[in-house]
């Protein structure tokens, strides 16, 4: 069935508004499934502004747009208004560099990382492949920094680092997080397991309490950074003062920050605002902090003739 004129428009007018485009389960800030967190990772290690369109939200939009791009899933990036393809094409078109063309970047750097691997850690990775002949060991380290160890074939991609004889491989997004590694094992009451030393990774997102920020806030003054990561709609019922809403604009003029810069973030509960600053630490920002229990909080702990919803 052709697709309804008026809603093939918008899906044109949606395409047409930005150079990169994904429509995506979720936001940027928000993905609500792991394949749009994925694609969302790779286009924020290349470019700093684009645009997504959470098709939940849309349920016209989320069953019109596999139609408009005859491709069944989502998420779905469009760049300069050509269809690209989905989660699984976008990698293996960001490993093989062919995404960086598109965008009109550079080749990827594909130096090897220097890392080192104990002796402990050595034989474990050997003894793990003896009893697995044909796979390779691959480590990734995804957008929070969490690193995973994966026993799978060589798919000819990726950049190969090396110590005490050992193997290991990394995409291109994990390579460059993975300069000065160290592997280590250490014992758990899950039993033996890996430990990584990675001196690249920010340091964690920090949980700061209403009455903490009420004395940043007096004693930094301009020199903190504070964002609403609400909606507007929530914001009109109540917000804490100043503090700047988190739309594209912001996003950008945060972006361009020091990235020793003082930033806190709240939402209605703090857990909104949690994936918000999450996402400014993976960009690099080693000063972020969340608001526990977010305005909710605050209009009970420090400003009582707050509004509550």
């Amino acid at each position: 069935m052709p697709l309804d004129p008026s809603l093939q428009s918008r899906i044109e007018s949606l395409i047409e508004a930005d150079r990169v485009v994904l429509f995506m389960k979720g936001t940027r800030m928000q993905p609500m499934c792991g394949f749009s967190a994925t694609t969302v990772s790779m286009l924020d290690s290349l470019v700093s502004d684009y645009t997504t369109f959470n098709v939940l939200e849309d349920q016209r939009i989320r069953d019109g747009i596999k139609e408009f791009s005859e491709w069944p899933t989502i998420p779905q990036l469009y760049i300069d208004r050509e269809f690209v393809g989905g989660c699984d094409i976008v990698k293996q078109m960001f490993n093989s560099g062919e995404l960086h063309e598109a965008l009109g970047l550079e080749a990827p750097d594909r130096t090897p990382p220097a890392i080192s691997i104990s002796d402990a850690a050595a034989d474990l990775i050997r003894r793990a492949r003896e009893g697995n002949p044909g796979q390779a060991v691959h480590l990734s380290i995804d957008g929070r920094w969490q690193h995973a160890f994966n026993l799978a074939p060589v798919q000819g991609h990726e950049i190969r680092a090396e110590d005490k004889g050992v193997e290991i491989l990394f995409d291109i997004a994990s390579a460059p997080k993975a300069k000065n590694l160290a592997i280590d094992i250490e014992e758990t009451m899950q039993g033996t397991a890996f430990k990584i030393d990675n001196p690249n990774a920010p340091p964690p997102v920090k949980q700061i309490t209403p009455a903490e920020l009420a004395a940043a806030m007096a004693a930094r003054g301009e020199g903190l950074e504070l964002v609403d990561t609400r909606t507007s709609e929530e914001r009109e019922q109540a917000k804490i003062e100043p503090s700047t809403l988190l739309d594209r604009e912001t996003m950008q003029s945060l972006s361009a920050l020091p990235k020793d810069s003082y930033l806190v973030f709240y939402c209605h509960t703090g857990v909104r605002s949690q994936s918000v600053a999450e996402h400014f630490r993976a960009e690099g920002f080693v000063n972020v902090h969340n608001l526990s229990g977010g305005i909710d909080a605050w209009s009970r702990e420090v400003d009582t003739n707050l509004p509550r919803y």
